[in-house]
Order: C-alpha cells, then structure tokens, then sequence
C-alpha cells in the first residue's frame, strides 16, 4: 500500500481551514480543498500494516488501505468505486464524521501520526462529483414490496437507497419540510453545506425513492392508516429527546434547548443562500432565539455545544461560554484508559472554540456544575454554579459557587433516547434506556417493523447511523424475499482477478453479526 517507506519520509498534513477570523463572518465550509498532490503524497504514508486497524475503527468497515493506495496512484474513479461499495455518502462522513478510524491507524501508535483518512475520504467523493461519476443507480427489477422509511436522517437515507437498489418501492416519511434530519437542521452550513444533503436527496429521487415531507408519522392521522399497504417499515427517527436541565430558574425566558436554536439558524441560512425547502416549515413552538449582542452560555461541551457556539459568533454575540460537567481531558491519549486503537480520551480545542478565542470573545471550562438560574422580569440574567467532583454524580463542591453573566442559556447536553410516541402507537418494545429494542438484529417486537440509526443505539455518530441503515436494509430485504442479501450495485472490486464473495464484507458490531 503507497509508497515503501513513505510514512517515513513524508509528514502528516492536517486538514486546511480557513482563518477563524474570516470565517466567521459567513456561513460557508471552513474546511478548504488540497491540491491533489498533496492529497496522493498523503495516500503513500498508508503503509502496508498487514493488520489495517483502521478497519476496526471505522463502524462500515470502510477499504480504507485500497482507496488510499488508489489516491496515491492517481486512480481516482476507482478509488470512489471503493469508497462507495462500503459508505453510501462519503460526502456527508468526510465533512460531520469525527474520523475514528485515524486514531486506530497503526501510524497513531506514535501519537499525532495517523494517516490522513478523513482528509482523503472527502477529496475522493468530492472529485467524483466534479468528474461526474455519481450518477443515479435505478434497480434492474421491481420486486413488489413496498417500504415505509419514518426518518430521513443518514440513517434513514441510507436504508432507503439500499432498498430502492434492491428493486423494492420505498417512501420515506419526513416530518420536517426537507430530508436530512440533522445534517440539514442541526449540523450548521459551515461544516456541511447544504447543497452537499441536496445532491444527495436527489439522487435517491432519481432512483426511484419517493419522499413525503411534511408528514409526523403518528401525529398527522393514525399510524395504521398513514403505514397502510406497506410491507415493512424502518424507524430511524433518531434519539430526539434532550437532555434537560431540571434546576430552579429553568422556566426564565432565555434558556432554551440546542436543537430549537440550531434549527432556527440553519432555516434562517438556508433563506439566504438556499437552497430553501420548497415547501414552509411546520409551527414550532419556540420563540425566536437571537444572539446578537449577548452573552451567551452554552451548556454542554460536546458537538451540539460547539455547533451553537459557531452560530452565535456569527450572529455577534457580545460573548460565549461553553460550559462542561465532565473534568478537563488530559492533552495527550491516556494509555491507562484509552490505548491504542481505542477512541482516546483526551482534550481537543473545537472550531468553535478555536474562532472565540481568535475574537477574544470566548472561554471554555470544565468540571462545572449549574445550580440555578437567577433573573429579572422573567427573563435569564446569568446563573449560578459551582466546581463539580470530578467523578460520578459529579456533585457540586461547597465553597465554590460563583455567578456568570448570561442574556441566553443555550443547553446542549445531549439526547436520551426517541420520541416514544410513534414506538407506543406502534406497539414496539423498548430497551431500559428507552431506544427501540432489537431481536434479531434490527427487528422490533412488531412484526415487519425494525429500526435502525439512533432510535436503535442511541445517541451516536453519522458513520454509525449509515452503517444501520445499510444492515437494517440487508434485514428488511431478506424479510420481504426470503432470499440472501446481494448487494445490488459494484463491491468496490476494481480488477476482476479482485473478485471474491457477492458484496463487501459483512461488519460485525458489538459483538452482534448480521450473518444468517
């Protein structure tokens, strides 16, 4: 794989982005191109391991040796083909994924070193759009069957064109006003644009695949005659139900969850540089949430937390502080808890919090517990809180207790599980935690009804929810037809000396396989 010893001779090149003071006064990708020799000259520092742990990191078992090889060699169109036989949108994963398979590279045993996965993965699919080798791939046959798709986030798109690949009708129900779930209305533009979620969608149209927006499966009519003359359905309505923050001043006006500000934002984006859905936006009840001009506070230090950092920079607050109940990561991976390949536990500065600090209008703390809120004439004027202990419950420490300024209160602290509504009008079983229960695989109590993405592990990453939507497919298929799953387009083979077993591998998870 590469170039022989080039991992050797040729440093690392971190992913190029644009100044965060620039950046900040719009809403396009901060993330910019390289040139392709860079991006060949980082594909021969793949070395030829023997043993890819990059595999193991990657929840789809991505080929990640082989299109590398290919990108060194300048193989672009078969380096998508590969690309493409394990990941139904590399476009979405080399932008939102968080790249777990660089950590578990054998180059990370020397800490810092790790091949360029993620970097090379989107200048790929990129290249390929540009090319013109994306191209709609239509089944060769109809089966019959027809599926409902309640949810058209990765997961749900990616079980949805698996499906229509296979030759089955496939509607996917959205009860927003465009697909993408949150990779439209949560991730902000300035990490995935959202011409990238539209190209995409229309591919699937192009396809065959029909989407219904605006429908709430469960709310809009029952769900025995919104599901009528389906032969299966897919839950993938992801795990929406936030964490909340159950403390004495939580009702002041001010203090709202990160999803009703987010959503806010990416609608008021896409208003100004497209596209627009074309259909109008469901009432929400929350009031307008603006941060021009205030101290904001962000609770929660994780993705969300960041995404709603990002967004109220660009809005001009006055201030933004981001707030963690969890202590302060140490800055190198602690072998002690998280060695080599495991995800490392360890401090990294967010783009967010990378752009406050350049502004000077920023600051992150950890080990942080809120108390209470305080206020005036209903509305949040700051909060109370103290140093939290730095292991579980992470109580608050007497003697320490300050106050902090804050004009909005932004709570980012993560989902608990799906909405149980529909799961209670369809009469599926749910695990303790309160995520759709699956057994066998992917298959719900309900005859017919399986789900996949977050409604079915919960709280996870983009890379997760696609490699679910592509095994609960396989689930569905071999439901409807009783026959072994065949993966209806290229297994990413470039040579036919390459040929092996019908479709790519088979990823084993959690100590579950798919095989039959």
């Amino acid at each position: 794989m590469g170039e022989l010893g080039a991992f050797l001779k040729i440093d690392r090149l971190a992913s190029v982005q644009r100044d965060p003071r620039e950046r900040v006064s719009d809403y396009r990708e901060f993330v910019t191109p390289v040139a392709d020799a860079e991006l060949q000259a980082q594909g021969a520092r793949c070395m030829d391991c023997g043993v890819p742990f990059c595999h193991n990191g990657c929840p789809l078992g991505n080929l990640i040796p082989d299109w590398n090889d290919l990108v060194y060699r300048g193989r672009w169109k078969e380096a998508i083909a590969q690309l493409h036989a394990t990941n139904n949108f590399p476009d979405f994963t080399g932008r939102a994924c968080p790249a777990p398979c660089e950590p578990a590279c054998v180059m990370e045993i020397r800490e810092g070193e790790a091949v360029t996965i993620k970097q090379i993965e989107h200048a790929i699919i990129d290249h390929a759009w540009k090319e013109g080798w994306v191209k709609p791939q239509p089944p060769r046959i109809e089966t019959g069957h027809r599926v409902a798709v309640i949810g058209s986030g990765p997961a749900g798109l990616a079980a949805a064109q698996q499906l229509r690949r296979a030759g089955h009708g496939v509607v996917i129900f959205e009860r927003d006003e465009a697909p993408g779930g949150l990779l439209r209305f949560g991730i902000p533009d300035f990490k995935i644009e959202k011409t990238v979620v539209q190209r995409r969608v229309q591919q699937l149209i192009d396809e065959g695949v029909e989407l219904r927006c605006g429908v709430d499966i469960g709310r809009d009519g029952p769900v025995t005659d919104l599901l009528k003359g389906f032969d299966a359905t897919v839950l993938a309505t992801g795990s929406r139900v936030p964490r909340d923050l159950p403390v004495e001043g939580r009702d002041l006006g001010g203090i709202h969850l990160a999803m009703d500000y987010l959503y806010q934002r990416n609608r008021w984006v896409a208003g100004q540089q497209g596209p627009e859905p074309t259909m109008p936006a469901p009432p929400r009840p929350s009031e307008p949430i603006n941060a021009s001009e205030k101290h904001v506070v962000v609770i929660g230090g994780g993705d969300t937390g960041a995404d709603c950092v990002g967004n109220a920079l660009r809005e001009g607050a006055a201030s933004v502080t981001q707030l963690e109940l969890l202590p302060l990561p140490p800055p190198q991976r602690p072998d002690d808890r998280t060695p080599w390949p495991l995800w490392p536990d360890k401090f990294r500065l967010s783009y967010a919090m990378q752009e406050a600090r350049e502004l000077g209008r920023g600051e992150q703390d950890y080990s942080i517990a809120t108390t209470h809120f305080i206020g005036a004439a209903g509305a949040v004027s700051g909060l109370c809180f103290s140093r939290a202990e730095s292991t579980v419950p992470f109580a608050p420490v007497a003697g320490t207790e300050r106050e902090l300024r804050a004009d909005l209160v932004l709570l980012a602290m993560g989902f608990l599980h799906p909405e149980p509504q529909l799961l209670d009008d369809l009469g599926v079983a749910k695990d303790p935690r309160g995520n759709v229960k699956t057994t066998p695989p992917y298959s719900t109590s309900v005859k017919g009804v399986f789900a996949a993405g977050d409604a079915h592990r919960g709280q996870s990453l983009i890379v997760w929810a696609i490699n679910e939507g592509r095994q609960c497919a396989r689930m569905v298929d071999r439901y409807l037809t009783g026959r072994s799953y065949s993966e209806p387009a290229h297994t990413g083979n470039v040579e036919p000396a390459d040929e092996g077993p019908e479709g790519p591998p088979e990823h084993v998870s959690y100590g579950i396989t798919t095989r039959d």
